[in-house]
Protein backbone atom coordinates (compact mmCIF):
# COMPACT_ATOMS: atom_id res chain seq x y z
CA UNK A 1 0.00 0.00 0.00
CA UNK A 2 1.06 3.43 -0.68
CA UNK A 3 -0.35 6.43 0.99
CA UNK A 4 1.05 10.20 -0.75
CA UNK A 5 2.47 12.14 2.44
CA UNK A 6 0.09 15.03 1.30
CA UNK A 7 -3.00 12.83 2.81
CA UNK A 8 -0.98 13.20 6.45
CA UNK A 9 -2.80 16.91 7.34
CA UNK A 10 -5.62 18.02 9.09
CA UNK A 11 -8.60 17.10 8.72
CA UNK A 12 -7.07 13.39 8.43
CA UNK A 13 -4.11 13.46 10.53
CA UNK A 14 -2.40 15.98 13.05
CA UNK A 15 0.31 14.62 15.79
CA UNK A 16 -1.40 17.48 17.65
CA UNK A 17 -5.08 16.15 17.74
CA UNK A 18 -6.44 13.54 19.80
CA UNK A 19 -5.37 10.29 19.44
CA UNK A 20 -9.31 9.91 18.89
CA UNK A 21 -9.35 12.00 15.70
CA UNK A 22 -6.22 10.78 14.06
CA UNK A 23 -7.63 7.10 14.59
CA UNK A 24 -11.05 8.35 12.88
CA UNK A 25 -9.63 9.90 10.04
CA UNK A 26 -6.35 8.61 8.90
CA UNK A 27 -6.91 5.21 10.64
CA UNK A 28 -9.95 4.41 9.12
CA UNK A 29 -8.49 5.34 5.54
CA UNK A 30 -5.53 2.76 6.29
CA UNK A 31 -8.26 0.33 7.62
CA UNK A 32 -10.12 0.69 4.36
CA UNK A 33 -7.32 0.42 2.16
CA UNK A 34 -6.28 -3.27 4.53
CA UNK A 35 -9.77 -4.25 4.08
CA UNK A 36 -9.94 -3.75 0.00
CA UNK A 37 -7.35 -6.81 0.28
CA UNK A 38 -10.31 -9.05 1.43
CA UNK A 39 -13.81 -7.42 -0.71
CA UNK A 40 -15.19 -8.79 -3.72
CA UNK A 41 -12.36 -7.68 -6.08
CA UNK A 42 -9.32 -8.15 -3.82
CA UNK A 43 -10.02 -11.03 -2.45
CA UNK A 44 -9.45 -12.34 -5.60
CA UNK A 45 -5.36 -12.37 -5.36
CA UNK A 46 -3.20 -13.95 -3.73
CA UNK A 47 -0.57 -12.57 -1.88
CA UNK A 48 1.96 -12.45 -4.48
CA UNK A 49 -0.51 -10.28 -6.42
CA UNK A 50 -1.60 -13.62 -9.15
CA UNK A 51 -5.45 -13.77 -10.00
CA UNK A 52 -6.04 -17.18 -8.63
CA UNK A 53 -8.70 -18.76 -6.21
CA UNK A 54 -7.28 -18.82 -2.73
CA UNK A 55 -10.44 -19.02 -0.35
CA UNK A 56 -11.74 -22.69 0.38
CA UNK A 57 -15.21 -23.02 -1.55
CA UNK A 58 -16.67 -22.65 2.22
CA UNK A 59 -15.24 -19.47 2.96
CA UNK A 60 -16.12 -18.29 -0.89
CA UNK A 61 -19.91 -19.07 -0.21
CA UNK A 62 -19.96 -17.15 3.88
CA UNK A 63 -18.33 -14.31 2.03
CA UNK A 64 -21.00 -14.60 -1.01
CA UNK A 65 -23.80 -14.56 1.72
CA UNK A 66 -22.35 -12.11 3.94
CA UNK A 67 -21.86 -9.33 1.14
CA UNK A 68 -25.82 -10.15 -0.08
CA UNK A 69 -26.83 -8.09 3.10
CA UNK A 70 -24.53 -5.62 2.11
CA UNK A 71 -25.51 -5.28 -1.38
CA UNK A 72 -29.06 -5.40 0.26
CA UNK A 73 -28.51 -2.45 2.19
CA UNK A 74 -26.90 0.02 -0.16
CA UNK A 75 -29.56 -0.76 -3.11
CA UNK A 76 -32.26 0.35 -0.54
CA UNK A 77 -30.44 3.98 -0.37
CA UNK A 78 -31.83 6.40 -2.83
CA UNK A 79 -30.59 9.69 -3.45
CA UNK A 80 -32.52 12.01 -5.87
CA UNK A 81 -35.18 9.54 -6.14
CA UNK A 82 -32.19 7.48 -8.01
CA UNK A 83 -31.06 3.83 -6.01
CA UNK A 84 -27.38 3.09 -5.45
CA UNK A 85 -26.07 0.26 -6.63
CA UNK A 86 -24.97 -2.03 -3.98
CA UNK A 87 -23.45 -4.76 -6.50
CA UNK A 88 -21.46 -2.02 -8.17
CA UNK A 89 -20.53 -0.29 -4.86
CA UNK A 90 -19.78 -3.62 -2.83
CA UNK A 91 -15.84 -3.54 -2.60
CA UNK A 92 -16.10 -0.09 -1.31
CA UNK A 93 -18.54 -0.67 0.74
CA UNK A 94 -17.19 -3.68 2.45
CA UNK A 95 -13.49 -1.44 2.57
CA UNK A 96 -15.93 1.28 4.28
CA UNK A 97 -17.28 -0.89 7.19
CA UNK A 98 -13.61 -3.00 7.31
CA UNK A 99 -12.38 0.68 7.97
CA UNK A 100 -14.28 1.78 10.31
CA UNK A 101 -13.92 -1.35 12.65
CA UNK A 102 -10.27 -1.54 12.60
CA UNK A 103 -9.77 1.59 13.21
CA UNK A 104 -12.21 1.47 16.29
CA UNK A 105 -10.47 -1.44 17.34
CA UNK A 106 -7.34 0.04 17.13
CA UNK A 107 -8.02 3.36 18.85
CA UNK A 108 -9.51 0.89 21.79
CA UNK A 109 -6.00 -1.33 22.09
CA UNK A 110 -4.35 2.20 22.18
CA UNK A 111 -6.58 3.44 24.99
CA UNK A 112 -5.72 -0.12 26.98
CA UNK A 113 -1.85 0.71 26.39
CA UNK A 114 -1.90 4.96 27.21
CA UNK A 115 -4.99 5.32 29.39
CA UNK A 116 -7.92 7.52 28.47
CA UNK A 117 -7.62 10.81 26.46
CA UNK A 118 -8.77 13.92 28.56
CA UNK A 119 -11.71 15.43 27.39
CA UNK A 120 -12.15 18.26 24.50
CA UNK A 121 -12.92 21.39 27.19
CA UNK A 122 -16.35 22.43 25.69
CA UNK A 123 -17.28 19.37 23.85
CA UNK A 124 -20.01 17.04 24.99
CA UNK A 125 -18.57 14.45 22.77
CA UNK A 126 -16.64 11.22 24.57
CA UNK A 127 -13.49 10.17 22.75
CA UNK A 128 -15.32 7.21 21.35
CA UNK A 129 -18.03 10.03 19.57
CA UNK A 130 -15.30 11.78 18.63
CA UNK A 131 -13.54 8.41 16.40
CA UNK A 132 -17.16 7.97 14.38
CA UNK A 133 -17.37 11.92 13.95
CA UNK A 134 -13.96 12.12 12.31
CA UNK A 135 -14.78 9.02 10.50
CA UNK A 136 -17.72 10.76 8.86
CA UNK A 137 -16.26 14.01 8.26
CA UNK A 138 -13.60 12.09 5.85
CA UNK A 139 -16.82 12.28 3.14
CA UNK A 140 -18.11 15.35 4.10
CA UNK A 141 -18.26 17.63 1.13
CA UNK A 142 -20.93 18.91 -0.93
CA UNK A 143 -21.94 18.10 -4.73
CA UNK A 144 -24.38 19.07 -7.60
CA UNK A 145 -27.14 16.83 -8.34
CA UNK A 146 -25.72 15.87 -12.00
CA UNK A 147 -22.51 14.59 -10.17
CA UNK A 148 -24.38 12.42 -7.76
CA UNK A 149 -26.78 11.06 -10.43
CA UNK A 150 -23.31 10.40 -12.81
CA UNK A 151 -21.62 8.73 -9.69
CA UNK A 152 -24.81 6.37 -9.29
CA UNK A 153 -24.48 5.08 -13.01
CA UNK A 154 -20.96 4.81 -12.78
CA UNK A 155 -18.84 4.78 -9.47
CA UNK A 156 -18.13 1.89 -7.43
CA UNK A 157 -18.18 4.63 -4.55
CA UNK A 158 -21.35 5.30 -2.79
CA UNK A 159 -22.46 9.07 -2.36
CA UNK A 160 -20.52 9.98 0.90
CA UNK A 161 -23.50 10.31 3.04
CA UNK A 162 -24.96 6.93 2.26
CA UNK A 163 -21.20 5.83 2.87
CA UNK A 164 -21.22 7.04 6.22
CA UNK A 165 -25.31 6.03 7.14
CA UNK A 166 -24.21 2.73 5.85
CA UNK A 167 -20.93 1.84 7.53
CA UNK A 168 -21.96 3.46 11.34
CA UNK A 169 -25.47 1.85 11.40
CA UNK A 170 -24.12 -1.73 10.63
CA UNK A 171 -21.60 -1.50 14.10
CA UNK A 172 -22.61 -1.88 16.65
CA UNK A 173 -20.32 -0.01 18.87
CA UNK A 174 -21.80 3.45 17.13
CA UNK A 175 -25.30 2.63 18.46
CA UNK A 176 -23.85 1.89 21.74
CA UNK A 177 -21.65 5.12 22.49
CA UNK A 178 -24.45 7.39 20.80
CA UNK A 179 -27.19 5.47 22.78
CA UNK A 180 -29.50 4.87 19.74
CA UNK A 181 -32.54 3.32 20.60
CA UNK A 182 -32.29 -0.39 19.50
CA UNK A 183 -34.10 -1.32 16.28
CA UNK A 184 -33.64 2.23 15.26
CA UNK A 185 -32.04 2.91 11.65
CA UNK A 186 -29.23 4.03 13.05
CA UNK A 187 -29.27 0.62 15.49
CA UNK A 188 -31.22 -1.98 13.56
CA UNK A 189 -30.75 -5.02 15.35
CA UNK A 190 -29.96 -7.10 12.28
CA UNK A 191 -26.48 -5.44 10.58
CA UNK A 192 -24.82 -6.64 8.17
CA UNK A 193 -20.91 -7.51 8.43
CA UNK A 194 -18.43 -9.47 5.92
CA UNK A 195 -15.32 -8.85 8.76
Amino acid sequence: MVFPAGILQPTLYDPEFPQSLNFGGIGSIIGHELTHGYDDWGGQYDRYGNLKQWWTEASYRKFQKKAECIIKLYDNFTVYNQRVNGRLTLGENIADLGGLKLSYYAYQKWVRDHGPERPLPGLKYTHQQLLFIAFAQNWCMKRRSQSIYLQLLTDKHAPEHCRVIGSVSQFEEFGRVFHCPRESPMHPVAKCSVW
